[in-house]
């Protein structure tokens, strides 16, 4: 999110911000980030810091790997040459790399991004400063004030003075409730359907349009629910964790799964006027295809649906969680049990003997042992092309999964899987057809959707049949967004 920076006050906000400085005394930055570094604090009247939004639109590969592991928490266990090396540069050039695109070094985005949390935490809950610092993943109490001091000029305790009425969430027994937020349109109850259906049995579940899920954090078992807010940007999200060590990871861990972070803006816009999908775009602004809480558990959620039903393969990963996952019987409704098995765990599991075919058995254990070596990177961010040949040179990994996976767990924004039959179907509908499309035919449709197939492989998956088969009146404006009844 572009703001600007006042030079008279110290101060930046957002370009809609009420107050209007002379021009000569203001600077435009490509981020809040920016803006942080070069030492601007953010306006208490618009609040920039409170709207999520990526460092930079479109960063080179390497820095929008490091910003990924840096938004996962690898500089909050590690340091920036673990980090280059990680990137496969040296410290230096990789310094180099995030002033030029970023206008920040990477420490001093993982202290922003430490610091934001705290923040959000000060005006929404009622926990001690101590256990905000503990929570936001600061070392110290002194580290947390000088960070807070620097980047919003004042302390945390002055910060919380200054909370406004709405901002403090109801306390609850056992749990820490925050907002999540998220930028542009999203159809959260969409997504949360989408994943009803695939969630994997004793690991997730969803109860009531709130998604939930059992985990294991600093050791400790812990449950994350999350919900459609009934007003306002962001998702309720509630954590029963016996720590509050981990609160920060398991934040960006939701944003993924909801891909909070991808802003659908651009492609919606790019996508709203075509003639196949347009309708669908115009009527159902924001949907998202969801992510992945776990990248290797969804990549192998998906080679488990690879010519099986959705429910069919479902059952296969719930096998999975029940055999070779850590159990954490807790007793909670919706059965949650599980803990999903880690790449080391899945790379010596006896797969065959749950009712997994011998071939696609061979497959997951091949891609957990890569991914437990690092020899397969599921974090980084190479080109759709280089991604898909990397999984594919798996066996067993063919374009329809590979696409799949750069999709979900890797987070491309142009993968498109034309052999889908799903895909097929919908696009057939959408053009009056009931016979599926070819996977050529769609493949040659999806070429009008470039660089954005992942949303449009979102809207024909996500959306009814009605949707998909309701005619167009006649002579409405292409711009319309009000639903034809």
């Amino acid at each position: 999110m572009a703001v600007r920076g006042v030079v008279t006050t110290g101060i930046y906000c957002r370009a809609e911000c009420a107050a209007r400085p002379l021009q000569r005394h203001v600077r435009r930055f490509e981020s809040t980030i920016a803006a942080q570094a070069a030492g601007f604090r953010p306006c208490l009247v618009c609040r920039p810091d409170r709207v999520p939004g990526r460092p930079i639109e479109q960063p080179a590969a390497e820095v929008e790997h490091a910003l990924r592991l840096i938004a996962e928490g690898f500089l909050d266990s590690s340091n920036t040459d673990a980090l280059a090396a990680r990137i496969g540069y040296s410290t230096r050039q990789l310094g180099r790399l995030f002033e030029q695109h970023v206008g920040a070094s990477p420490d001093f985005v993982a202290r922003s991004r430490r610091a934001h949390l705290a923040r959000r935490l000060l005006d929404e809950s009622d926990l001690s400063v101590s256990g905000i610092a503990f929570a936001s993943g600061f070392r110290s109490i002194r580290q947390m004030n000088r960070a807070m001091r620097a980047l919003f000029g004042f302390s945390p305790s002055e910060l919380r003075s200054k909370r406004r009425r709405g901002d403090r969430l109801d306390p609850l027994d056992g749990g820490i409730r925050l907002r999540v937020p998220y930028t542009g349109a999203f159809d959260a109850a969409r997504s949360i359907r989408y994943l009803r259906a695939r969630t994997i049995p004793g690991v997730e579940a969803v109860e009531d349009e709130t998604y939930r899920r059992l985990i294991i954090t600093c050791g400790f078992p812990g449950v994350i629910e999350a919900r459609p807010s009934e007003r306002g940007d962001w998702l309720d999200v509630t954590m029963h964790l016996a720590t509050l060590g981990s609160i920060i990871d398991e934040v960006q861990r939701v944003r993924s799964l909801f891909r909070l972070d991808d802003d659908p803006g651009k492609a919606e816009r790019a996508l709203r006027h075509d003639p196949v999908l347009g309708r669908l775009v115009r009527r159902r602004p924001g949907t998202r295809l969801p992510g992945a809480w776990d990248r290797l558990e969804t990549a192998v959620r998906i080679i488990l649906g690879q010519q099986v039903s959705v429910a069919g393969a479902s059952t296969l990963a719930g096998r999975i969680a029940s055999r070779f996952g850590t159990e954490l019987d807790l007793g909670l409704s919706g059965g949650l049990t599980h803990a999903f098995p880690t790449a080391d765990m899945l790379a010596e599991a006896d797969l065959d003997r749950i009712g997994i075919p011998r071939a696609r058995a061979t497959t997951i254990r091949a891609l957990s042992e890569s991914v437990a070596t690092g020899e397969l990177d599921l974090s980084r961010p190479a080109p759709l092309e280089d991604a898909c040949a990397e999984l594919e040179a798996i066996p067993g990994i063919g374009p329809w999964t590979s696409h799949l996976i750069a999709a979900r767990a890797m987070g491309h924004a142009d993968a498109f899987a034309a052999g889908d039959l799903g895909l097929r179907k919908a696009a057939a509908a959408l053009r009056g057809s009931l016979e599926p499309l070819s996977p050529k035919a769609l493949e040659s449709l999806a070429e009008g959707w470039r660089p954005y197939r992942t949303t449009a492989m979102a809207y024909l998956w996500m959306s009814s049949s009605a949707e998909l088969t309701r005619p167009i009146r006649k002579g409405r404006p292409a711009g319309a967004r009000r639903e034809l009844r």
